[in-house]
Order: C-alpha cells, then structure tokens, then sequence
C-alpha cells in the first residue's frame, strides 16, 4: 500500500468521525487502518543506494548511539540487503538483535539472534547471540504471581550461555541471572505450596516444597520450604520425616526464625532436632525426599 494511499485513507477516515456512526462501523476502520499501518512496517525499508559497506554499518552503529533504534534496525538491514556475503552482513544481524532488545521488542530480538545462529552456529558472535536470547527472556520475567513460561525459557537460555561459552564475558553475568531466575521460580513453588496448606491440600503441599529443597537449594527460600515440611510432615503424622527437615534446618540455618518455629513445634511433640547425629540425619533426610523409603 503506497504511502500517499495511506494518507488519503488516514484523512477520510478522520473526516468521516464528524459524521455519525455505529460502533460496529468505527472498530471496522480502525481495524482496517491498523492492518494497513503494519503491513506498511513490514515492508518498510531504505531506498536502495549502493555504498560501501562499512560506510553503511557506520551510519548504522551512529543511529544506534542515538538510541534511534528503529533507523539503526533499518541500516543494519541494508547492510545485509547491499553485501550479504560479507563479515559486515554476519555482525550486522547480531545488531540487529541487540537494536531491537534495545528498543524491547524481545521478541525481535530473540528471533534476529536465532536467525544468525541458523546461518553461522559457530560465528564469531555465537556467544553474544546467545546471551541475547538469554536477556530477552530474562527482561521478560513477571512477578510470581503470573505464570513463570518466560521464567523457565530464561533458565535454560541463560544455561546455554553458560554451558557452551563458560569462558566468555558473558558467562558471569548468566551465572548471577541464573541464580535471580532459580528464586523466581522457587518463590513461584513457595506459592503454590502455601496456598495448598491453606486448602488442607497437605501431600501436594509437600511436593511444593520439597521441589524447593531439592532443586533450588540455594534459594533464599530453602528455610521457609524446610519449616514448611516440618509443619506439612507433623500434620501428615510423618514424625522422621519432620524430624528430618527441622534437623536439616536447624544444621544449615541455626540462626534463622524459621529454625526457631520448626524447634518449637518438634519439641513440643518430644522430638529433639539437635539430637541426631550426622549419619541419622542423612538417613531421614533420604527418606524425606522423593523415591526415599
């Protein structure tokens, strides 16, 4: 749709509001309107006019310390467009990743960097690629309330980055956001287990929390998920096993108020946590988490 079509449209619709019309009538214009605004930004780009490449990702790298994202976006496409076979080309399609995360359109941005490592797995740029995809999801990341999709996709983008390029720049900061992103999702497992305890839901409660115990064990929420299984085991009438986890507590977090909670609620059933030995421990533990017996 050309552009001055596009105008034409824009000012007959905009005289036809002085005229009454239905609802129905107005969602249909805009709906239409909007429709040809996108398809007008897909096809969006520069008139073609041979330059030299570098003179091109140049002008690019210049919108981009403008913060001109768009503009930076459709020069770093020229460059491919221009030479597509060229190193300028390669890099170009990472900058445009990082223009659109950026601008954040992650979505964009995950799909520029996926594409470059389709076309050049093992490219110079590999490692920021990855990283790219890995802080798309992670800047995505909602409070725990709302599903945690985007979370998970996160972990294991930021895992990729750290598996594969463990000496890189950017392995360091994926270690520090991999750990953000294991308390996100235990304080989404924290959640879920409370809220079963409050439905007297106890056995799912458990699961809950000992998934909390077992795979985010460096979580600031391994306490609480301890005493939570004191609590859930002791209603379960499961004595070892509460006896187990205010042990384990109390050897990890003796300073802890959640240590102080559990301690009172064992002793006042005459079980002594601070009275197992090591091995003992161990023992109940096992049998605390899943597949123990």
């Amino acid at each position: 749709m050309q552009k001055a079509e596009i105008h034409s449209r824009k000012l007959r619709f905009v005289m036809s509001l002085r005229k009454p019309l239905s609802g129905l009538v107005i969602i249909t214009c805009l709906v239409a309107l909007t429709a040809c605004q996108s398809a007008n930004k897909r096809r969006q780009e520069l008139a073609y006019v041979e330059r030299p490449v570098e003179q091109i990702y140049n002008q690019a790298a210049t919108e981009l310390d403008k913060r001109n994202y768009p503009r930076a976006i459709l020069m770093f496409n020229e460059v491919e467009r221009q030479h597509p076979y060229s190193e300028w080309a390669r890099k170009s399609m990472v900058m445009t990743a990082f223009a659109s995360y950026k601008a954040h359109d992650y979505d964009e941005a995950i799909s520029a960097a996926q594409r470059y490592l389709g076309l050049h797995p093992g490219g110079s740029e590999a490692d920021y690629a990855y990283y790219l995809i890995a802080v798309s999801y992670f800047d995505q990341i909602v409070d725990i309330g709302r599903d945690q999709k985007t979370t998970e996709l996160a972990l294991n983008a930021l895992r990729d980055v750290t598996r594969r390029f463990p000496e890189s720049p950017y392995a360091r900061d994926a270690s520090l956001k991999i750990d953000m992103v294991k308390d996100q999702l235990a304080g989404k497992e924290m959640e879920i287990g409370r809220w079963y305890l409050r439905s007297n839901q106890t056995l799912a409660a458990v699961n809950r929390f000992r998934t909390v115990v077992t795979t985010y064990d460096t979580t600031s929420h391994t306490p609480e998920a301890l005493h939570r299984l004191v609590e859930s085991y002791l209603t379960l009438g499961l004595r070892d096993q509460a006896l187990a986890a205010g042990s384990t507590l109390g050897y990890n977090y003796p300073q802890s108020d959640w240590y102080k909670m559990s301690y009172r609620l064992l002793t006042k059933q005459g079980l002594d946590p601070e009275a197992l030995t090591p091995e003992t421990r161990r023992t109940l533990l096992q049998r605390m988490l899943p597949g123990g017996k």
